[in-house]
């Protein structure tokens, strides 16, 4: 008995320890990331945010081991700036941080984000603007195999509306491993403006994108709206055209 107990029991205790270093190796660890770029331009739930312009770009993220993460990404923008009366709001900046996890197969994420135009005096020089074209919004979103359904909803006024609390965003996107360092990333996405249904339209766009290696990728996409011609022109530009996006971008 003794020349088989022993041996099941060393068997046992070897494949703990094996399975407690799998379990150790394979749990997630806090991260801190940087990522700079620019792009031919910057479009925003299909919206230029840079006139048809190129923008440069480029933030931080912190994601904790425990699930939650925080981030600030920037841009150059030219929309707040076109608006006529307006002389201040050249940059944009995104304060966000929420929690990441997964029930099963479905991964989620839930978190706030802050749109930050430093400076700016939006509201002062526009017709019924609010104080600031600043902006606050809450999001969920869910994933499941190649597939994310997102929901943002803004808990003040949109971008310098006035009475477009409670507006919100929906899309649906996907990405698909091409092989060879390629992904296509199609998405549609319904943007909705509470009492401003002149500004409400639907946005899509088909990303491919290339993994050069070292932390440097490209992307090439095609993006367009169905928005209102006359609330999305400024200078004379229609930013809501449909065109090409070409951008490079290098994270570490």
């Amino acid at each position: 008995m003794k020349k088989i107990l022993v041996p099941s029991i060393l068997a046992l205790a070897l494949g703990f320890v094996s399975g407690l270093a799998q379990a150790q190796a394979a749990a997630p660890e806090s991260s801190l990331s940087f990522n700079v770029g620019a792009v031919s331009d910057y479009r925003y739930r299909g919206i230029s945010q840079s006139r048809l312009k190129p923008a440069v770009q480029g933030g931080f993220d912190y994601a904790d081991k425990s699930g939650f993460y925080v981030g600030v990404w920037g841009s150059t923008i030219k929309w707040i700036k076109d608006t006529p009366g307006v002389t201040k709001g050249a940059t944009e900046l995104d304060l966000y941080g929420g929690y990441k996890g997964a029930v099963g197969d479905v991964a989620y994420d839930v978190g706030l984000l802050s749109y930050v135009y430093s400076g700016n005096n939006y509201g002062n020089a526009t017709a019924g603007g609010t104080k600031s074209a600043n902006t606050n919004e809450a999001y969920a979103a869910v994933t499941l195999g190649p597939v994310t359904a997102k929901y943002s909803h803004a808990y003040s006024d949109l971008f310098g509306n006035t009475g477009t609390k409670n507006s919100y965003y929906l899309d649906l996107s996907a990405l698909f491993d091409l092989g060879n360092g390629f992904s296509l990333t199609p998405h549609v996405g319904y943007q909705k403006f509470k009492n401003l249904e002149v500004a409400t339209y639907t946005d899509y766009s088909l990303t491919l994108s290339k993994d050069l290696g070292n932390g440097l990728s490209a992307s090439a996409a095609v993006v367009g709206t169905d928005a209102d011609k006359s609330f999305y022109s400024l200078k004379d530009k229609f930013n809501g055209k449909t065109g090409a996006v070409v951008g490079l971008k290098y994270a570490f």
